[in-house]
């Protein structure tokens, strides 16, 4: 099978390719990226010769080439987004066009020319929950644009499947960790900066709950999605591992040795949610999909990447930058 995989030089994508590539020889990935803020060559150094392996510059807003490069391809993977809350809230016109124009592209693509397409979403399309579970036909109820783009792609393709019947799946993913994220995310810039021994900012009291799931077992259940995901439905992917935001940071102060002291608590951002929890029984049952990595152990194995990685690791410009939304009007 010959899959496009958009968005494959930034986090997840690269570990979704990655992981695919070493663990069957029956694919074929065309990567088609942007190469925006989020992309690194490096994430996929490792296949760059290979020859199941092509990347292509492009942008999914671009119908003409996308159409070009889907004819060619059995099916696509969109992980492609403008994916930080943060950025959403300074400016949130780049995340209509990536996360709403863009899935639209592939969705009218893919409807017309009879391909399959897993989109990539996100618990926040849920909003904060004060207590519960969300499941797959839960009310959206997004607070951030980056959210509100995410809902809006889910409801064009609902439409798409009911009036055209278009073969697509939705996916639903709690908040991701593991090697190769980009560093304005919590976790990368918690090991940056902890080990470049500066402060590491925490919105408001860090008591804002966040289900954490490795990357890897995200992966795997966006593949059986594609091999057995049923066309028109959603499915939760959640990693059972409801921790607050300072627990996290203190737990890879500990895994690192550093100190307490580093945590400088900040002003929180607007419509920061308290709270992201979803119910994913239905992937389990009906894709038998589970969880196969504990939170500490991935927790390490992400550490030891980034120290295995110095060009990353002592590159703390990101990590450093000054809170979008500060600057915003």
């Amino acid at each position: 099978m010959k899959l496009l995989v958009t968005g494959g030089l930034g986090f997840i994508g690269s570990n979704f390719i990655l992981k695919l590539l070493k663990n069957s020889k029956d694919f074929e990935i065309v990567n088609i990226d942007a190469e925006l803020y989020g992309a690194d060559h490096r994430n996929l150094s490792e296949i760059e010769n290979s020859k199941k392996y092509e990347f292509i510059k492009g942008n999914i807003t671009n119908k003409k080439f996308m159409e070009e490069q889907i004819k060619k391809c059995d099916a696509v993977i969109n992980f492609a987004a403008e994916s930080f809350v943060d950025r959403s809230i300074s400016d949130a016109n780049p995340f209509l066009v990536s996360n709403i124009r863009g899935a639209f592209t592939l969705l009218d693509i893919i409807t017309k020319q009879n391909k399959r397409m897993i989109q990539i979403s996100t618990d926040e399309v849920f909003g904060s929950l004060s207590t519960g579970t969300a499941i797959e036909n839960s009310k959206f109820n997004p607070s951030s644009p980056y959210a509100a783009t995410k809902a809006a792609a889910e409801l064009l393709i609902n439409s798409y499947s009911i009036t055209y019947g278009s073969d697509v799946v939705i996916t639903r993913c709690t908040n991701n960790y593991g090697p190769r994220q980009f560093l304005e995310k919590l976790i990368p810039k918690t090991i940056v900066l902890a080990h470049n021994n500066k402060k590491i900012p925490v919105y408001g009291l860090g008591s804002n709950i966040r289900d954490w799931i490795f990357v890897d077992d995200h992966c795997d259940a966006v593949y059986l999605a594609l091999e057995k995901g049923k066309s028109g439905e959603s499915y939760n992917i959640s990693g059972n591992n409801e921790i607050d935001n300072l627990t996290v940071i203190k737990k890879i102060l500990e895994l690192m040795g550093k100190s307490d002291d580093l945590i400088e608590f900040v002003e929180d951002r607007p419509g920061h949610d308290l709270r992201y929890s979803m119910d994913s029984s239905k992937t389990i049952n009906n894709l038998g999909w589970k969880v196969k990595s504990d939170f500490e152990n991935g927790l390490k194995n992400t550490i030891e990447w980034y120290l295995q990685n110095p060009a990353i690791l002592n590159n703390i410009t990101k990590a450093l930058e000054s809170t979008p939304w500060k600057n915003s009007n």
